[in-house]
């Protein structure tokens, strides 16, 4: 079977934390995933995951302005200090959760900024986080978005995202592949999930083009789906949609596999 976590950051989140913890455990999934856990006590989340049999398989190293349309930590020039210590926080609070993958977030290009020396910081800072999480046994991902959702995004492409990870060349630097992105810039997801598969640490997926859940757009989720489960990925499949309807329908897609 497919080992699916449900992005906590997404899914569920008119409720409170606790009430949609329990709501994906009772929907049966054993895995939680969120982008900035930050804003919550490591013990509540302890005592939540525990309470609902749940573990934690991902969080975002926090990225700084970047949510709120900055540039963030990891690819901006003279913010390297910041990305330290965005990395030490991440990576205590990978210990605190048993968390298994940490993700960054290339972020946007600086006006200031040419692009080699955005992608020069970047490459340092991946190469430092690489390192300092497989010192914890703890997988490095980073991202590709797409350049509709987020302009300016220093990562917006498979091939960006292959051509970084070649440069750093670190044993623990994976690819976090979102389907939903690739999509939107046009990859043949396919052909790409089956050469890439072992390079990819964290896999996560909405449908296209609304960022719905699968069945709600184009993809071919029926295709997809087996397609994950032949393969010998080892690693989790996030579930980052947004809301429509009843949430986890599209678990039907799982039932002939």
């Amino acid at each position: 079977m497919l080992k699916l976590s449900a992005n906590v950051s997404m899914l569920l989140n008119e409720y409170p934390l606790a009430e949609r913890l329990a709501r994906v455990a009772q929907a049966g999934f054993e895995a939680v995933e969120v982008q900035f856990p930050y804003s919550e006590q490591q013990t509540q989340w302890q005592h939540l995951l525990a309470r609902h049999h749940l573990r934690c398989v991902l969080i975002n190293a926090p990225a700084g302005d970047l949510m709120q349309g900055g540039t963030g930590l990891a690819g901006t020039p003279g913010r390297e200090a910041e990305f330290a210590r965005a990395l030490q926080q991440a990576c205590d609070w990978a210990q605190a959760l048993n968390v298994e993958a940490v993700n960054i977030l290339p972020g946007r290009l600086a006006a200031d900024t040419t692009p080699e020396a955005a992608l020069d910081t970047l490459a340092g800072n991946l190469a430092l986080a690489a390192s300092r999480l497989a010192d914890i046994g703890v997988r490095c991902t980073f991202e590709a978005i797409n350049r509709f959702d987020m302009p300016g995004f220093l990562i917006d492409s498979s091939h960006a995202m292959l051509s970084m990870q070649d440069r750093v060349n670190h044993p623990n630097l994976w690819l976090q592949y979102d389907l939903y992105h690739m999509a939107r810039m046009d990859s043949p997801l396919a052909d790409e999930l089956m050469a890439l598969w072992p390079r990819i640490g964290h896999i996560q997926f909405a449908d296209v083009p609304g960022r719905g859940a699968p069945g709600s757009g184009k993809l071919p989720f029926d295709t997809l789906f087996p397609l994950l489960q032949k393969l010998p990925y080892p690693f989790w499949c996030g579930a980052e949609y947004r809301m429509q309807g009843d949430t986890f329908i599209w678990k039907n897609f799982l039932s002939n596999i």
